[in-house]
């Protein structure tokens, strides 16, 4: 199968110019620039296929954005190779955007004064979509988005939410074969986010769309993607299946309880030896944190129930934001 997008040692620099403060920096500038050379990505490669959804995940600054831009064309590359779609994205940029939909979670493709229903007819005569096939594909995700309620209402009058999804609807509406997406869920609250989560799971289902995913909020790429790339200062240090990368990177298990009444709480500190740590999650409930190579879970329940007084545990694995975390912080990948 050919990998919808491909890419080998991609290499993208910024070269910018170092200002030096003060009037009398200023003065030296107008003679003497001094100029600065920063990676943004630094040989990256990887390959996507068609129908996967993946995400790529990393820090302010690791370069997860410059990574994007190369990929919708909007950045020529200082090195290597990318194809996507069958397109070299900066060489063949009017063809290659015609097969693309993109989402950026702060900003929108739709006209701000108009209606919902203008912008979406607008995009529709763009893209030369047949009558029926825009009706259908409307239909489709009026339903699933629930956008009937304000189609005819102006883009600037819709609340983030009510926006993204139409921003959503809008990429679209052409059924391109390959989405971007930027912070899609970005300041949304828990119901809209479930919509729009559930919304990208139908497509990616029915049309077999390609999905990259960016974002800070790992919940969802826990909730949509199998797969998840993390990049960092310009180098990809994980590409794999997430529950790989549970199951290699994750060190440590956790097991929250809840005491019984308050007159535990004076033993706390009897369960929390040998690099065992206790968080106080509110007065009656915590989590006790330990390295599953050091301890077992049998054991800690063991010594947790022999010593105090519980209403209920959980076991639960170490999240996946501690996980990113340490990887960010380390370059750790094994």
């Amino acid at each position: 199968m050919v990998p919808m997008i491909e890419v080998k040692d991609l290499t993208k620099e910024f070269r910018s110019f170092r200002r030096r403060e003060g009037v009398l920096g200023a003065i030296q500038n107008l003679f003497v620039r001094e100029y600065v050379t920063v990676r943004a990505v630094d040989k990256v490669s990887f390959c996507i296929e068609p129908g996967e959804m993946v995400g790529y995940i990393g820090a302010n600054g690791a370069g997860k954005s410059t990574t994007i831009k190369v990929l919708t064309g909007i950045l020529v590359p200082t090195g290597g190779q990318v194809t996507s779609n069958g397109f070299v994205p900066y060489r063949d940029r009017r063809r290659y955007t015609k097969s693309l939909g993109v989402v950026f979670g702060q900003r929108t493709q739709l006209w701000w004064d108009i209606a919902v229903i203008e912008s979406f007819k607008l995009i529709k005569e763009i893209y030369q979509i047949p009558d029926s096939d825009y009706r259908r594909r409307l239909d489709v995700f009026c339903d699933i988005l629930g956008l009937k309620d304000y189609l005819a209402t102006p883009v600037r009058k819709l609340s983030l939410g009510e926006r993204m999804r139409c921003d959503l609807a809008a990429s679209l509406l052409h059924n391109p074969p390959l989405l971007f997406l930027d912070e899609p869920t970005i300041g949304l609250d828990v119901v809209a986010k479930d919509h729009i989560r559930e919304f990208l799971k139908e497509v990616n289902r029915a049309e077999k769309t390609t999905v990259l995913l960016t974002t800070h909020d790992l919940s969802d790429i826990e909730e949509l993607c199998k797969r998840v790339m993390i990049i960092d200062r310009g180098k990809l240090l994980f590409d794999g299946n997430l529950a790989e990368m549970k199951s290699r990177l994750g060190k440590y298990n956790q097991i929250k309880f809840f005491l019984k009444d308050r007159s535990q709480l004076a033993r706390l500190a009897e369960i929390t030896t040998n690099g065992i740590s206790c968080v106080r999650k509110d007065e009656l409930t915590y989590v006790l944190r330990f390295n599953r190579e050091s301890h077992s879970s049998a054991e800690v329940i063991r010594n947790l129930v022999n010593k105090l007084e519980v209403r209920d545990i959980l076991v639960e694995e170490e999240p996946i934001e501690d996980i990113v975390k340490r990887i960010y912080l380390s370059g750790e990948v094994g």
